[in-house]
């Protein structure tokens, strides 16, 4: 899985690569091999949007593997707290590359940031709302009278998108629905207080499946939910991408090829945690994940879920699946009458150039970027996830 094709480079362009944010040591030690000498490294800092879990497995598995290593790369992977803007540290100059949703970085851009999509990672949505079975949600159309949870902060406009298209008033005035401000958690749709509320696949669906129903005194099961996925309902919208500084990717060629090769690495890791899931788990637990055992697992599986099989190779963006995002960040109002963006963003919002050379490099190698025979495993989630 491993193919290296190193930067080595001397004391004078170690010395210019300070235009890069210097990161000391990496997050992890890399197991694999590739160049020895840490002084022919390029420092690289990652800024993810959230803790150390499975939803960045393959960020992870291309340290632990030693693929951003193989590229000439010393990268520090960097977690987010909880007032962690990601774009606002790859603006700052903090980071290097920065990871996060597409329409909540077209509002940022708008008010000024000069930030870049270079790969779109994620081809797919991951947000759900979910029911209890007895509450006959089967659709956007039956959320009109009912509690419906969100998390806001950016995360409600694809169930806004989504009540709006299924002809759902959602001015507050309307009355046509309870906004519920939901916790980061599934306690109030647990404990009755929300009729549907927000779930990724990946993270809050599990922590309903590894919560005992009291009424049977086993877990909950699939059967026991409705889901929505607004994937099947046309207002999906882009999530985890990778982000650059577009001002340095206009005059620095010496970011534009770290961009290229980091991308290239970070496409290896995952596609290392595609073929080898439990091993990705595995590695983001030890990177400090506090997720329990199965509930990693299931994350990676689900995540996988979201860039495999790839239509055109991982990484690239979609024309029209970028449309319909910015179409719902320009056309969707929330409860407070507000849109993402109110002008199509710039040129700029996003390249494929470096995905793509990204890409050819690695087919070139025989790896396989779309993934097309990839199936998902089998997971058993154990209670609280362990």
């Amino acid at each position: 899985m491993k193919h290296s094709r190193k930067l080595l480079l001397g004391l004078g362009a170690a010395a210019a690569a300070g235009a890069l944010a210097l990161s000391g040591c990496s997050s992890s030690a890399p197991s694999g091999g590739g160049t020895s000498s840490a002084e022919t490294l390029i420092p690289v800092k990652l800024q993810l949007q959230w803790v150390a879990q499975a939803q960045f497995a393959g960020y992870y598995a291309a340290l632990d593997q030693g693929f951003y290593k193989d590229e000439g790369l010393d990268v520090t992977i960097v977690p987010a707290g909880t007032d962690t803007v990601p774009i606002d540290e790859l603006t700052a100059g903090n980071v290097d590359f920065a990871i996060s949703w597409v329409p909540k970085v077209l509002g940022s851009i708008e008010k000024g940031a000069a930030v870049t999509d270079v790969a779109q990672i994620y081809e797919r949505s991951g947000t759900l709302q979910i029911s209890f079975k007895d509450k006959g949600i089967t659709s956007p159309a039956d959320l009109k009278g009912k509690k419906v949870g969100s998390w806001g902060y950016g995360n409600q406009w694809e169930l806004f998108a989504g009540m709006q298209k299924a002809g759902i008033d959602t001015t507050p005035s309307a009355g046509q629905f309870t906004l519920v401000q939901q916790a980061f958690d599934m306690n109030g749709f647990l404990a009755g207080d929300i009729d549907a509320a927000q779930a990724m696949t990946y993270n809050e669906y599990a922590q309903v499946l590894e919560t005992v129903n009291p009424a049977t005194g086993k877990l909950y099961t699939p059967d026991d939910l409705n889901v929505i996925d607004w994937n099947e309902e046309g207002t999906a919208m882009l999530q985890d991408a990778i982000w650059a500084d577009a001002n340095r990717l206009a005059s620095d060629t010496q970011y534009q090829d770290v961009t290229e090769k980091f991308i290239k690495a970070s496409i290896e890791g995952w596609m290392y945690a595609r073929d080898n899931p439990q091993a990705a788990a595995d590695i983001v637990t030890a990177a400090g994940s506090t997720l329990g055992t199965s509930h990693q697992l299931w994350m990676t599986n689900e995540v996988n879920k979201l860039i495999w099989p790839s239509k055109n190779g991982v990484g690239l963006i979609n024309k029209d699946e970028w449309d319909q995002t910015v179409d719902i960040a320009l056309n969707t109002k929330d409860d407070t009458g507000a849109t993402i963006i109110t002008t199509d963003p710039p040129a700029t919002a996003y390249d494929n150039t470096y995905v793509q050379k990204a890409l050819d490099e690695l087919k070139a190698e025989g790896l396989d970027i779309n993934g097309a025979d990839w199936k998902p495993i089998e997971v058993e989630l154990k209670e609280g996830g362990n």
